[in-house]
């Protein structure tokens, strides 16, 4: 059976939709790995595990929680972007509460017998 013009124009949207979120997908991961490069991490885990230690990474936790807010937002029109905006939302977000409860702010290795 063949393709008719109703299952195209239902199908150009999805296959853009899927396309933007490949393209995203691969940006966010170039994105991250540049973040913890430039404030000095290993990995992007160790970035994206470690606690803010400077008012820049604070400030680029609220960047991400508030990229996810956003891409999850956009998913209440497109449900698929929900899955997008769930993981940038998760690592900001537990970054500002980490920051919040003071964590990150003293290094372990410089208090000895603490």
């Amino acid at each position: 059976m063949p393709i008719g013009l109703p299952e195209i124009i239902i199908l150009i949207p999805v296959l853009i939709a899927l396309g933007v979120l490949f393209y995203r997908g691969t940006l966010f991961r170039g994105t991250l790995r540049n973040r913890a490069r430039r404030f000095g991490y290993v990995s992007t885990r160790a970035y994206l595990a470690a606690a803010p230690r400077s008012d820049a990474e604070k400030q680029d936790a609220v960047d991400l929680a508030l990229r996810g807010l956003v891409w999850c937002l956009l998913g209440l029109l497109f449900p698929p972007f929900v899955l997008v905006g769930l993981i940038p939302l998760f690592y900001g977000g537990r970054k500002l509460v980490y920051a919040s409860m003071g964590l990150g702010l003293v290094d372990d290795a410089d208090h000895y017998g603490a």
